[in-house]
């Protein structure tokens, strides 16, 4: 079985923020820095899946409406 690489999912240009974000050594933050870090991933991944809501009702009622 074939593994895929991490790198397949990410955006394909260098200067691409989040690639840039996955590639960032870790090793020289401190426990705060990386603690700061999940709450402000866990921040942003809360406003991403409010977006997705977002959109997927915005579909369910175009799609109600030209159903009709």
């Amino acid at each position: 079985m074939a593994f895929m690489d991490l790198d397949d999912d990410l955006p394909r240009r260098a200067d691409n923020p989040l690639a840039q974000l996955i590639r960032q050594d870790l090793g020289p933050l401190s426990l705060a820095e990386l603690e700061a870090r999940i709450a402000a991933l866990e921040g942003e991944i809360a406003r991403i899946r409010s977006k997705i809501e977002s959109v997927v009702n915005h579909k369910a009622t175009a799609e109600a409406l030209f159903k009709r």
